[in-house]
């Protein structure tokens, strides 16, 4: 999943689960089953990440720089000290924002082929 010459699009297409873990983090870190959870919140439990493929994505992404582990910890109180928490780069933000207008255009085209009702119609 190494971007081939540093440019978001070389990446694309993402996998479903690549792009919903960025969106996942696109607001906050989180650690992997808080992703997890986040997910199924985002698409009302219709994407239900397994921790196969959660940590296997998760390792891509890490090689490909587009989310990196957090050195930050919360208090050891309040958090399980095991859990590695992940926050999205400048480069998978930038990667998630191309595949989000990617698909907004191939959304855009299945409106025209009248495969969708267009929001404004």
């Amino acid at each position: 999943m190494a971007a081939q010459n540093g440019e978001p699009e070389s990446l694309l297409p993402l996998t479903p689960a690549v792009f919903h873990i960025l969106l996942a983090l696109a607001d906050e870190e989180r650690h992997g089953y808080g992703i997890m959870q986040e997910v199924e919140r985002l698409t009302n439990g219709a994407v239900r990440l397994g921790p196969g493929t959660l940590y296997g994505s998760i390792k891509r992404m890490l090689d490909a720089r587009l989310i990196e582990e957090s050195g930050d910890r919360p208090d050891p109180a309040l958090d399980d000290q095991r859990r590695r928490y992940y926050w999205l780069t400048d480069f998978g933000r930038r990667v998630a924002e191309a595949e989000a207008k990617r698909l907004a255009g191939l959304v855009q085209q299945a409106q025209l082929k009248q495969l969708l009702q267009s929001s404004a119609g």
